[in-house]
């Protein structure tokens, strides 16, 4: 007995003593936390500083996402026997050039993806990867500043796909008016006098027109954080038929050196690429269609998997 309530002590003091090391422990952490805060803030701001000094500012980050499988008599599913597979990838790329009397602002954005589905039972079936997702973006912004935050500018943007009808359609804005810079991370352009030239074969749905063009672009790096948002509007003056928008965004965490997570999605309103699939393209097309008839759906894309920070 004499020996179990000794064992039952020293048990009860060694749970004691634990709980203290932990609470110990834990007061130790709270404000080493704080002081990591304050040296991120620093370096943040010390950062920001960086940014906004004269001089070419150039990077670029992406995201590679893919996957591959195969089943042989897997007989709860549709397809019993078959290969797929999908990838990815994304690269952001920007060159800035950063003077006391000028900007000079260039961005490419480029997301590419293929798939396949190869049928082990049919012969006559497509078990070539094929292309899924196809953006190209790239654009060149020149401002003349009038005050810190504030600059006349022109802009040129080019938007089109590289691996299926490339230019077809493409489109080619060029405008003129001011740009707003409140932060070094963030640009409004606002061109009121822009010029929307639109490439295609199907000269009856594709128009180019004169209107305004907005674009938003917001780019952050935060310690292992790269993350850009960027947004492109053309308003026509001559129908709002013929008015589109995109807006992509990019996030990339670096888990170890250059190699991270990345996640990318884009969202795109073109009333004129609607009409276009619905009549050409379509598995059932259907000629008779009008802008007035279609539902101009909203398009999306997302792309999950890893990134690497060049």
């Amino acid at each position: 007995m004499k020996k179990l309530l000794l064992t039952a002590m020293a048990f009860l003091v060694l749970v004691v003593a634990s709980a203290q090391t932990e609470e110990e422990l834990k007061a130790q952490i709270a404000p080493k936390k704080d002081s990591i805060a304050a040296i991120q803030g620093r370096v943040n701001a010390l950062q920001a500083q960086l940014d906004a000094l004269p001089g070419w500012k150039i990077g670029a980050f992406g995201t590679i996402g893919g996957s591959l499988s195969q089943f042989n008599n897997w007989f709860a599913q549709g397809i019993p026997n078959n290969s797929s597979g999908n990838i990815g990838f994304t690269v952001n790329a920007f060159a800035n050039l950063q003077e006391e009397k000028f900007f000079w602002r260039n961005a490419a954005n480029l997301n590419l993806a293929w798939v396949k589905l190869d049928d082990k039972d049919d012969p006559t079936d497509d078990d070539s990867f094929r292309q899924a997702t196809d953006v190209f973006n790239i654009s060149s912004l020149y401002g003349r500043k009038l005050s810190e935050h504030f600059a006349i500018s022109a802009l040129t943007e080019y938007r089109t796909t590289l691996l299926s009808n490339f230019n077809d359609p493409g489109y080619l804005d060029l405008g003129v008016g001011g740009t707003w810079t409140p932060i070094p991370d963030l640009i409004v352009v606002m061109h009121p006098l822009n010029y929307n030239f639109v490439f295609s074969k199907e000269d009856t749905i594709f128009e180019s027109s004169m209107g305004a063009k907005i674009v938003a672009d917001y780019t952050k790096q935060i310690g292992a954080v790269s993350f850009k948002s960027n947004l492109s509007m053309f308003q026509s003056y001559k129908s709002s038929d013929l008015s589109n928008w995109t807006w992509t965004n990019s996030f990339s965490y670096t888990l170890w050196k250059m190699i991270g997570v990345g996640f990318d999605f884009g969202l795109r309103n073109n009333k004129q690429e609607t009409l276009n699939y619905i009549v050409n393209r379509a598995p059932t097309p259907d000629p008779a269609a009008t802008f007035d008839t279609i539902d101009n759906e909203l398009q999306t894309y997302w792309t999950l998997g890893l990134s690497y920070k060049f």
